[in-house]
């Protein structure tokens, strides 16, 4: 997330950089240290998506004031 934001490690320390999850649970987090994308928790596909062919997880990374 960081080289495709083009922003500095540091910034994602920041209390201003957060990873939303459209639904109850974080199924993403932000590793401060590396700028990865990465699964929170185990995904149960079966669960989330049992009666749709194609399942997909929408996500949104907030960075206030840099963008």
């Amino acid at each position: 997330v960081a080289k495709d934001l083009a922003i500095d490690l540091m910034v994602l320390n920041d209390p201003g950089v957060r990873v939303i999850d459209r639904g109850r649970k974080q199924y993403f987090a932000l590793r401060e240290k590396t700028g990865h994308l990465v699964t929170a928790e185990r995904i149960d596909r079966e669960q989330l998506c049992r009666l749709v062919e194609k399942c997909v997880l929408r996500c949104e990374v907030i960075v206030e004031g840099e963008m």
